[in-house]
C-alpha cells in the first residue's frame, strides 16, 4: 500500500466494516491513517450509531478519505433479501440505507446500477455513488446477481466503478482494462448527471 501511495495512486480500502459502533469507529480511524486512502466502505446496516461513529472517526481534515455506506450487495437478489429477513423491494432497501448514510454524514453509498438512478434522484449530484458488479458485455456474471456494463453503470449515475475479475482474470489484463476505460469515456461524454468524471477501481 505504501508503494502504491508513493506512486501517486489513490487507495480504495474496501473492507466493509460491520461491527458495534466502538469497534467500527476504531477500525475506520485506523484505515484513515493509512497512506493514500481516498475511499473507504462501511456497511450501512451498522445503523445510525455505527455510521455516526465511522463518520466521526475520519475527522474533518481537508484530504480525509470519503466514506461510503454499502447498501445491498450486488450478489443479492429479491430472494436473498427475503432469506435474511429484509422486507420490501431491493430499491426501497437501498434507498432506506442510503438515507441513513446521508443522515450520518457519509459521503455516499455503494449500490448496484439498478438502484443508482433512484439514489441519484433522491440525494442529488454531490452524493457519491460507487457501483460494483460491473461486467463488460459477454463477460461471466460469476457470483453476482445485479450486474451492469461499464457504460450502463456510468449512465445510471455512478461516480466510481469497481471492476474485479473481468480485469484480474483476463488473459490480458491491460487490454481488458483499456477496453473498459474506453467504454467509460464514451459513456461519460454523453451522460446528463453533470457531476464530474466516473472513476474505476479494480478489486
Amino acid at each position: 500500500m505504501e508503494k502504491l501511495a508513493g506512486l501517486g495512486f489513490g487507495i480504495f480500502l474496501d473492507l466493509k466494516f460491520h461491527d458495534i459502533p466502538n469497534t467500527v469507529g476504531h477500525a475506520v480511524a485506523a484505515g484513515a491513517r493509512l497512506p493514500g486512502v481516498r475511499l473507504m466502505t462501511i456497511h450501512a446496516a451498522n445503523g445510525r450509531a455505527g455510521l455516526r461513529a465511522a463518520r466521526e472517526a475520519v475527522g474533518s481534515r481537508k484530504n480525509r478519505p470519503a466514506l461510503l455506506g454499502v447498501t445491498v450487495l450486488t450478489s443479492f437478489d429479491a430472494g436473498t433479501l427475503q432469506q435474511i429477513g429484509m422486507e420490501g423491494s431491493l430499491e426501497s432497501r437501498v434507498l432506506a440505507l442510503a438515507q441513513m448514510a446521508k443522515d450520518a454524514g457519509l459521503d455516499g453509498v455503494v449500490a448496484s446500477a439498478y438502484e443508482a438512478p433512484a439514489v441519484r434522484r433522491e440525494f442529488g449530484p454531490e452524493f457519491k455513488i460507487l457501483v460494483p458488479g460491473v461486467r463488460p458485455p459477454a463477460a461471466d456474471v460469476n457470483d453476482q446477481s445485479r450486474v451492469a456494463t461499464p457504460g450502463d453503470a456510468v449512465r445510471a449515475g455512478a461516480d466510481y466503478l469497481v471492476v474485479g475479475r473481468p480485469i484480474t482474470a483476463a488473459k490480458n489484463p491491460r487490454e481488458a482494462a483499456l477496453a473498459i476505460v474506453k467504454e467509460i469515456s464514451a459513456s461519460s461524454s454523453g451522460r446528463s448527471t453533470g457531476h464530474g468524471k466516473t472513476k474505476t477501481a479494480s478489486a
